[in-house]
């Protein structure tokens, strides 16, 4: 199971194969690029903790973002059985997708 923070594009719990293969989908509907750039393993045991330094361009508006994404990866019997990842900014992470902008303008007009 993946959860994903409600205010992204791709928000939402999904559940079993055909849901990460929907997911990942969207994500490439959403992103003309996703670079993990850097991967820190902060446990070793389940659950596993992760903080990735991402780079994104936005395929919508060509907006690019730098940000941290940190995850708790649940393993049971060697299976991957819950992902959570806990975004630095959400609403950055929208706005890159849309026309909206930031009321302190930190993302560029179209």
């Amino acid at each position: 199971m993946l959860h994903q923070a409600d205010g992204l594009p791709y928000g939402g719990i999904w559940r079993g194969h055909g849901d990460m293969e929907r997911f990942f989908l969207a994500m490439g509907e959403t992103w003309d690029v996703f670079d993990m750039v850097e991967q820190s393993f902060l446990s070793e045991t389940s659950p596993l903790v992760v903080l990735t330094r991402v780079h994104v361009r936005s395929r919508a508006t060509g907006r690019e973002l730098d940000f941290p994404i940190l995850q708790t990866i649940t393993v049971d019997d060697g299976r991957i059985t819950e992902v959570r990842p806990f975004y630095w900014d959400t609403a950055a992470i929208a706005a890159a997708c849309t026309n909206y902008h930031s009321d302190d303008d930190r993302l560029p007009r179209s």
